[in-house]
């Protein structure tokens, strides 16, 4: 895969980040690139200037992992850039062919019963099955009321299609910008781990197009590992939130990801998932016995 595009615009992007004070180097009084200079790196990761000039150019076919090591080491990147890097020179030679996920049409993909069961054996927190760009494959009840919104939309729920493109976002999530960071994160991250996926590239046109926040946090390929960590979430029907999270890879369905929100417990937080988990079962009652009701009156006419 001709993936040079995207190797230039990350290596650039990562030397512009690493100041000479950072890197241990003389300051000096005339610069003029942000950052290291390629020279500069290439003396770090102990290669020749034309060499690491060649690999800032998008050339990653065959290089050897010391090489990249010492790339990424000179660059400081970080565990999740690290692999990113990885997955980068992968695609460019190829390699990567028995490694990125399974080829699935979001439409046509749907749990098994005993996953769908797991999700819905978790009844204290919202519970829900997303791959890496972010659609949300499957749910439990209260992941489905506290996404409500998403759920009821025209299109499949996909997070970040919610968080750039829908206003009630912002009044969802009080910490917007730091959503939308994770958003366009995870993106990067699975458009370097799975580059042949075109609903991937088709949503980040999409997005590209209609929203400048995301165009330009697309453009500073800032990648990351999302597993664990604490939110903040404002909910239409039971107010503030503060929830916990742990994501957790399947094993038997590559590329996805389970993530189940908890509250700590005796927190306000807890109790608010107590009521929205009411709500939900209320709502879901009425529903049903309103699909009764209409069921019998067709029955009593004959209709249907």
């Amino acid at each position: 895969m001709d993936n040079r595009a995207e190797v230039r615009e990350f290596l650039t992007s990562r030397r512009a980040k690493i100041s000479p004070e950072r890197a241990g180097l003389p300051t000096g009084s005339r610069r003029r690139v942000p950052g290291l200079r390629r020279s500069e790196v290439a003396a770090l990761a102990d290669v020749s200037v034309e060499y690491y000039a060649k690999l800032e150019r998008g050339n990653l076919a065959g290089v050897s992992p010391s090489v990249l090591e010492s790339v990424a080491r000179a660059l400081q990147l970080d565990d999740a850039e690290r692999a990113h890097l990885l997955h980068l020179a992968q695609a460019a030679d190829g390699s990567d062919a028995l490694t990125r996920p399974r080829r699935r049409v979001t439409r046509q993909w749907a749990p098994r019963s005993s996953l769908q069961w797991t999700l819905d054996a978790i009844t204290a927190g919202p519970a829900f099955v997303r791959n890496g760009r972010l659609d949300l494959l499957a749910a439990n009840p209260l992941a489905r009321a506290f996404y409500a919104g998403l759920f009821a939309g025209p299109e499949p729920p996909n997070l970040a299609r919610f968080n750039f493109l829908d206003p009630a976002s912002r009044r969802f999530y009080p910490d917007w910008d730091h959503f939308a960071d994770i958003s366009v994160a995870i993106l990067r991250t699975e458009a370097g781990r799975d580059p042949h996926d075109k609903d991937l590239h088709d949503l980040v046109g999409e997005l590209s197009t209609r929203s400048e926040e995301f165009r330009t946090r697309w453009g500073a390929h800032d990648v990351r590992r999302h597993g664990t960590g604490t939110k903040r979430f404002h909910h239409p029907a039971v107010g503030d939130l503060t929830l916990a999270y742990e994501g957790l890879e399947l094993t038997a369905e590559p590329g996805l990801t389970l993530t189940v929100y908890t509250a700590e417990p005796g927190s306000p937080a807890e109790e608010s998932l107590r009521l929205l988990a009411s709500w939900a079962a209320t709502e879901a009652a009425t529903g049903t016995a309103a699909n009764a009701a209409t069921q019998d009156a067709r029955d009593a006419t004959g209709a249907g």
